[in-house]
């Protein structure tokens, strides 16, 4: 049964980050997908693969729709160049576990505060002063990112007057900007594959809020500085030849050779906690998921679902 065969797909910490492909067609072949372009057949291994993103001028078959969804592959329809974010569909896990802690933390505003420190906390290579206000924190987080801004500026040979982009006239942003655009776009396609992939919400952001990305945002500035911003950097200092492919390509190269995904998924356990022992299954596939899940009681423990309780006899105090 392919049930049985989903435990031995790799997990999301250990798998390649993304793909992204336009102007194809995109079929099943054999326990794969496949691109068919005019260049030829590109086959392609979605079980070691985290997030597949579909480009202008793709048609994607529903047998290849199946086969990504059996192999935990986030599937992602976005803009020309991977900018712009559409609609995915959905990650491995069946288990609101995570998803629970986070909702959890969230909610509860000295918890709350806490992540928030945390994630500020992981950005800078000292400890945060526990005196400092989050005004404060946000301020000496703002002069970081100027500051790696005018260091990439000087080192690559590429000016910047300022973080700015067109959203409406892309032709016309300059080449550090777009090439900044189309780099974290790359990371927040690969964080939010993450993030789903372990079992949490991309809404429930800490920092950001009130969008459905607010935590993929959250997550993705973690690693902006030392990840995406330098790429683009160094494929804006190489030339406008194809900018938006070579930067998608450098993004790539540096998601495996840092291991993004690994401290992505540690990252997000740093912040909520290991999951109890006999509760990961963040990372699984189970056996049955349409099995039913359990009933909530309000002395915090579940009973069996799938039961038809109309049946019993219904005992009086």
């Amino acid at each position: 049964m392919l049930t049985k065969d989903l435990h031995v797909l790799p997990k999301v910490r250990d798998r390649l980050s993304y793909l992204y492909v336009e102007h194809a067609k995109v079929d099943r072949e054999d326990k794969a997908i496949a691109f068919h372009t005019e260049l030829g057949v590109t086959p392609v291994p979605c079980a070691n693969l985290t997030l597949l993103m579909l480009g202008p001028g793709v048609s994607i078959t529903h047998a290849a729709i199946l086969t990504l969804a059996d192999c935990g592959c986030l599937v992602a329809w976005v803009g020309e160049g991977a900018v712009r974010f559409y609609a995915s569909g959905s990650g491995t896990t069946r288990s609101s576990v995570n998803l629970m802690r986070q909702a959890s933390a969230w909610a509860d505003p000295q918890e709350h505060m806490r992540i928030v420190r945390l994630m500020y906390e992981k950005r800078f290579p000292e400890k945060l002063d526990p005196s400092l206000s989050l005004q404060q924190i946000r301020g000496k987080e703002g002069v970081r990112v100027r500051d790696t801004y005018y260091r990439l500026s000087k080192e690559c040979g590429v000016a910047m007057e300022g973080r700015n982009y067109q959203r409406n006239n892309w032709s016309k942003t300059d080449p550090v900007n777009r090439a900044l655009s189309v780099a974290n776009s790359c990371l927040y396609g690969v964080c939010h594959a993450a993030i789903i992939a372990a079992g949490f919400s991309p809404a429930l952001g800490f920092i950001h809020t009130g969008k459905q990305l607010s935590f993929v945002y959250d997550v993705a500035d973690l690693y902006k500085m030392e990840i995406s911003v330098p790429a683009a950097f160094q494929a804006a200092a190489a030339g406008v030849q194809e900018l938006d492919r070579r930067v998608r390509l450098q993004c790539r190269d540096e998601f495996y050779r840092q291991g993004l995904l690994k401290d992505i998924v540690s990252d997000l356990y740093s912040l909520f906690g290991e999951p109890e022992p006999g509760d990961d299954t963040s990372d699984d596939i189970e056996v049955d998921a349409a099995l039913p899940g359990g009933l909530w009681n309000p002395d915090g423990e579940t009973c069996p679902g799938g039961v038809a309780y109309g049946t019993d006899e219904v005992k009086e105090e």
